[in-house]
């Protein structure tokens, strides 16, 4: 062979090699003729022709080589059921499996999985993971994988599976209803992508091969699934979910004398009104059930954001929780059924409904209209309120869409609340100058009108975003604009994030999240963070990441608010562990009165003051694969015009796989000059998680918060008799620390059954 014959030889070779399981590799999916028996013996006719999703390699901790331990995908269907199988190769060392409670925690299980999108749009889709014990876990995948909520595991539904472990590999057969997910009819091609976690051995792998920077989950790195035999068409698909509580209350700060009980009846339906668009409907919608929340010291000035776990404001929930940018989110769910009372505290207020409509038109245009209404609660001050949310989304070139997003809170009866009422809100009430003095005027409505473009490159190299949004109300008509840009580009060693964003004076999304909105007269913020990631390529470092962050702010007129600079080195280690050290420096110019511990008993600082100071901290995780394994953090510093030294982290120990023990705390020691205060401000949380089979957990949480002078116990059980169906039994209280006072104590028993009909 001549030498130029050589060299088109090897080209030709070595340009084959690197097209394998590249970026819309497709895999065929044929029916199948027989029943598919769900037992993790792939011994079906189905299986043995089917296509094989092979030759799968590593994206972490290196992605230049095949993984060492490979996996075999398989899929097919039938009438009802869509068919996923796995060949997982393994060896007899012993599994890392942190429970057997469903939706299991992506970072600490082995697993293997599956993501489909069946719109064909590399942006929308569902999930579906199971561990080597079978234990489940599914969601919905939202803007194509990128970013940081684009996995939603809070999405629950049906579907069927079993794991057979032998000594040299454990197999998954599993069956997920077409009436269990969304899709379109006369589609020819899918999304699909596998990928696998074996964490025992710090691997993840995929079939398409994925770069170390990004998400295998990531639909810029799927596959393509060809139907040689037509979609099912989709038939009715109607769900009711009926529900029933009981529940027992004591407020003793009240009435101590009195309990109050409660039975509750309601019920959510999901009606596929397409095959690809969903109405949801919630009578009555209870949330007993839900998890609390997390307690958090917060001494900064903003609203801290909680997350949403609630189920009906789930599904779908990408097309308004991704409008605006995180400075000002024209939507947040939560801002429906809870209120933050006195003592720091979210209390419910009652939803009488629910309505959402949701799913995709066509190929190219999305949709999703709720609509909900709360009950007045006089107690709190607060009237009858409705909330309409409503985004319709066009798809664009690979992964970019454009949106148009309208929300709107009414206010209901309001004139049957008193003046006089001792429970001040913002949303209920706005301070406005009249003859030269400042009165309350009662506010019945706000509205927000939005629009965002997002643009993302086919390999997810560069992702940008624009936003425009403008509020409505009856107390300003000017100054009532928001806007900014959302900048990312990530490659293998770079990664740059810029966003700019600009806040009226008078902007109010009274139904969003602004978390400064109550502390600058409008403002323009500039964000910047740039990484490089480093492979040394030894035997305990995967990467080094130097990193740097760039915050400022500004009031409109040009004044310089805030400023934060902040140098840090991070190290990733092949044993899971991490370790990061930093350098920050803040300003702050105060626009408004500010007191981090209590403004009743020390001094406040004072708008128009301004205060510079050093912080250093360290933070370090110790190897997640271990039983017993901890993550601590220290900051020492400066803090306004004194120091505060910060520790905080968790602690964990598991009985794989049947019990997890959690300690998590956070202890500040405030040392602020003259009357400021000097205070040693501590949050505790031990947790309890006993998983006693797959269908069986029992959660103790407890958690004391000096700083809002309250201690929570909440004993959470959940028996899934069914699939989707569950049993509770919640206990929760909260104390006074001082003599272990009772404040108010309850107690909710929950059945829920989903019917298919």
């Amino acid at each position: 062979m001549s030498v130029p014959r050589l060299i088109i030889f090897f080209f030709l070779f070595y340009a084959s090699v690197l097209a394998q399981n590249a970026p819309g590799s497709k895999i065929h999916i044929r029916r199948s003729a027989e029943p598919i028996t769900i037992d993790g013996v792939l011994d079906e006719p189905a299986w043995k022709s089917a296509d094989v999703a092979k030759d799968w390699y590593l994206n972490y901790p290196v992605d230049t080589s095949s993984a060492p331990f490979q996996t075999e995908a398989r899929v097919t269907f039938d009438d009802h059921y869509f068919y996923f199988s796995f060949i997982c190769h393994d060896d007899n060392a012993p599994d890392i499996i942190h429970s057997l409670r469903r939706d299991f925690e992506y970072p600490l299980n082995d697993f293997v999985g599956v993501n489909i999108g069946p719109y064909n749009d590399r942006l929308n889709g569902f999930f579906f993971s199971i561990t080597p014990r079978g234990v489940q876990r599914e969601g919905i995948v939202i803007g194509g994988g990128a970013g940081g909520d684009a996995f939603n595991t809070y999405w629950d539904n049906k579907w069927y599976s079993k794991v057979l472990r032998l000594e040299d590999r454990w197999v998954v057969e599993a069956a997920v209803p077409f009436s269990s997910i969304r899709y379109k009819d006369g589609l020819e091609e899918w999304n699909i992508l596998f990928d696998r976690a074996d964490r025992k051995r710090n691997h993840l792998s995929s079939w398409i091969r994925t770069p170390i920077q990004y998400s295998t989950g990531m639909f810029a790195y799927s596959g393509q699934l060809i139907w040689e035999d037509p979609v099912p068409p989709a038939g009715p698909n109607i769900s009711l979910i009926p529900f029933t509580t009981l529940s027992y209350s004591k407020d003793n700060e009240v009435d101590p004398s009195a309990t109050n009980s409660d039975f509750q009846l309601g019920f959510d339906a999901k009606v596929g009104i397409s095959p690809s668009l969903n109405l949801d409907l919630s009578v009555n919608p209870d949330f007993s059930q839900v998890e609390v929340d997390q307690q958090v010291i917060n001494l900064s000035r903003f609203e801290f954001r909680f997350p949403e776990r609630r189920q009906l404001f789930l599904e779908n929930s990408d097309l308004f929780s991704r409008a605006g940018l995180p400075e000002a989110r024209v939507f947040f769910s939560r801002r429906i059924g809870l209120i933050r009372d006195s003592t720091g505290l979210f209390q419910r207020i009652p939803i009488l409904y629910g309505a959402r409509l949701s799913g995709s038109l066509n190929k190219n245009w999305r949709l999703s209209i709720l609509n909900t209404q709360t009950k007045k609660e006089l107690s709190l001050g607060l009237p009858a309120q409705n909330y309409t949310v409503a985004t319709i989304q066009r798809n664009f070139w690979a992964q970019s869409n454009v949106s148009f997003t309208f929300v709107n809170k009414k206010s209901l009866q309001i004139s049957s609340i008193a003046d006089t009422v001792e429970y001040f809100h913002q949303s209920l009430w706005r301070e406005i100058i009249e003859n030269n003095r400042p009165v309350l005027r009662k506010n019945d409505y706000n509205r927000v009108f939005d629009i965002d473009v997002e643009l993302l490159s086919r390999d997810n190299k560069w992702h940008s975003s624009f936003f425009a949004a403008q509020s409505f109300d009856d107390f300003s008509s000017s100054r009532n604009f928001a806007g900014g840009i959302f900048f990312e580009y990530s490659t293998r060693n770079i990664y740059l994030r810029a966003r700019p964003s600009y806040i009226g004076r008078n902007f109010n999304a009274e139904a969003g999240f602004v978390p400064s909105a109550n502390i600058y007269p409008g403002q323009i913020n500039i964000v910047t963070e740039f990484n490089y990631l480093i492979y040394p390529g030894n035997r305990s470092i995967v990467t080094m990441v130097p990193l740097l962050e760039f915050r400022q702010t500004y009031i409109p007129d040009g004044t310089l608010t805030d400023r934060e600079y902040a140098l840090g080195y991070n190290f990733n280690f092949l044993n899971t562990s991490t370790l990061e050290f930093l350098y920050s420096y803040m300003y702050q110019r105060l626009t408004s009165n500010f007191n981090p511990i209590d403004g009743s008993r020390y001094t406040s600082y004072m708008a128009g003051e301004d205060y510079g100071w050093h912080l250093f901290s360290a933070n370090f995780a110790s190897n997640k694969r271990r039983l017993f394994n901890a993550e601590i953090g220290f900051t020492y510093g400066g803090f306004y015009n004194g120091t505060n030294f910060n520790f905080n982290g968790q602690i964990n120990a598991r009985y794989q796989p049947y019990g997890n023990i959690a300690l998590s705390f956070d202890y500040n020691d405030l040392r602020l000059p003259d009357n400021y205060g000097r205070e040693k401000l501590f949050l505790i949380g031990p947790r309890i998680d006993l998983t006693f089979t797959d269908k069986l957990f029992l959660t103790t949480y407890y958690q004391y918060n000096n700083l809002l002078d309250n201690m929570n116990l909440n004993i959470r059980f959940q028996w899934r008799y069914r699939p989707a169906s569950d049993l509770f039994v919640v206990y929760s209280e909260n104390y006074i620390p001082k003599g272990f006072i009772s404040r108010n104590n309850a107690i909710v028993l929950k059945l829920n059954h989903w019917f298919n009909l």
